[in-house]
């Protein structure tokens, strides 16, 4: 486990948004938001009025675009570009309520790294979810608790907030990284981020606090999700989060193993541990590294 700094009592909080022709959204939305430190806009290409509607109605909000398409990397152009103590992953459709992020920081200072979201608590709710998407949720949920040993209770839902020095540990892909020449998405570019996120906090043992949450409906426009395909991306995410967690495991082990020194008579054994610890911390650095190679 990362040795931390001692994090504040009133974190800086930084609201990160992607969003893709949501003009008429962030219009209403914005003007909700509580005081925070920053509120950072990632564009994924607009061709509407996006950036100008969020720059007139919250004079000093940050833009950044993001670098390929989905979700995913708007959201990894977004933490990058992070300044603040606390992260808010913030919905532009007016469907997250933000009268709800001091909940979300709260759990925080009271000692969780992550607070997930969920609808499925008491407290929270969904005025948008369907019958069918509903039923993929819940089985999905079961699965990704039975195959990761997890205890969540909503997998896909993508409002959730954690501290900004926990964002090493997940290893999202960078945003230089190119976009791929026939279009398509890397792995993690798209809705399945949610399950990717929620996998690598349990698999870096980050201490996890579920916030109730009511999800309301889309105000203008319609959603890019489509329950079949990407419900298939975040199954895949499940059996690819739990290969790269044993790859990680037993890599992290190989490499203790053999960085063992021996024993020299008259030294103590305390000694050795630091070796040790530090051959299992670049174990991860490496496993990380060749997963998003």
């Amino acid at each position: 486990m990362p040795v931390r700094t001692v994090r504040p009592a009133d974190p800086r909080v930084s609201v990160v948004i992607p969003a893709r022709n949501e003009a008429r959204n962030l219009e209403i939305i914005l003007p909700m938001l509580p005081p925070v430190h920053e509120v950072i806009l990632v564009d994924g290409n607009s061709v509407d009025d996006t950036v100008a509607t969020a720059q007139r109605v919250l004079p000093g909000i940050r833009v950044v675009h993001q670098t390929r398409k989905g979700k995913g990397n708007a959201l990894a152009c977004g933490f990058e570009a992070v300044t603040g103590d606390v992260v808010v992953m913030f919905d532009a459709d007016c469907s997250a309520d933000p009268d709800e992020i001091p909940r979300f920081v709260q759990a925080l200072v009271d000692g969780a790294d992550v607070a997930k979201g969920t609808r499925y608590a008491l407290g929270g709710g969904s005025d948008d979810i369907t019958i069918l998407r509903n039923l993929g949720n819940r089985g999905l949920n079961a699965l990704c608790n039975v195959i990761l040993g997890t205890r969540y209770s909503d997998l896909c839902y993508g409002y959730n907030a954690f501290w900004a020095d926990v964002l090493p540990e997940i290893g999202l892909l960078s945003s230089e990284l190119p976009r791929p020449a026939d279009g398509t998405m890397l792995w993690g570019d798209g809705f399945e981020i949610e399950t990717v996120l929620t996998c690598r906090w349990s698999s870096a043992a980050l201490a996890i606090t579920e916030v109730p949450s009511h999800e309301k409906l889309r105000v203008h426009g319609h959603s890019n999700l489509n329950a079949v395909t990407d419900g298939i991306r975040v199954l895949k995410s499940i059996m690819h989060e739990r290969r790269r967690a044993v790859a990680g495991r037993a890599e992290a082990r190989r490499v203790a193993v053999h960085a063992v020194p021996p024993i020299v008579a008259g030294q103590p054994a305390a000694a050795h541990g630091a070796p040790v610890a530090a051959a299992a911390a670049a174990a991860v650095v490496v496993g990380l590294e060749e997963d998003v190679a």
